[in-house]
């Protein structure tokens, strides 16, 4: 079984360099059902996978010009913040056993999968929407931004990454 996770492992990491995102969405998984990792634990090693990743492909996004730092603080430094503070005082509030249902038992660990799961269905459904316009101007949207309400997206990003471990497609 393991060398499936590492299979898949290989293959997350050539989609990651393909495609710039959605690690995550699959490293949970894989961490979860194929590597047989508890959920609360391989979130966190999901946000440390992605996390490094993600850090090193920024580099050379910002060195093209084709990512404003400035955006990137206002996001990332409230995001950082609500991931550790989920992390450390929300996540230990949550009880393991949530609600019984005859010998059902709804766990922290499935309501973590399962919100996992509607993320997952909310962000495959906007991608196959797809309104939005296209900016053709970087600057242009750039000078368009609203600061405050990056910063309160990047607040609800990290709370939604501390919980489930995705969030950087966000």
């Amino acid at each position: 079984m393991e060398l499936i996770g590492y299979g898949l492992a290989v293959l997350i990491g050539l989609l990651l360099s393909l495609l710039g995102g959605g690690g995550s969405i699959l490293t949970v998984p894989v961490l979860v059902y194929v590597f047989l990792i508890d959920p609360k634990i391989a979130t966190a090693y999901s946000l440390l996978i992605v996390g490094v990743t993600s850090l090193i492909a920024s580099v050379n996004y910002m060195r093209k010009g084709l990512a404003s730092p400035k955006t990137a603080l206002f996001f990332s430094f409230p995001s950082f913040i609500m991931v550790f503070l989920t992390r450390k005082y929300l996540m230990p509030l949550i009880p393991e056993e949530l609600f019984r249902i005859g010998n059902f038992v709804f766990s922290k660990d499935t309501a973590i999968m399962s919100l996992f799961a509607v993320l997952l269905l909310l962000a495959s459904s906007s991608m196959i929407r797809n309104n939005r316009k296209e900016i053709n101007d970087l600057d242009s949207a750039r000078n368009k931004l609203n600061y405050p309400l990056v910063f309160s997206e990047g607040l609800l990003v990290g709370i939604l990454t501390g919980i489930v471990g995705v969030g950087g497609g966000f």
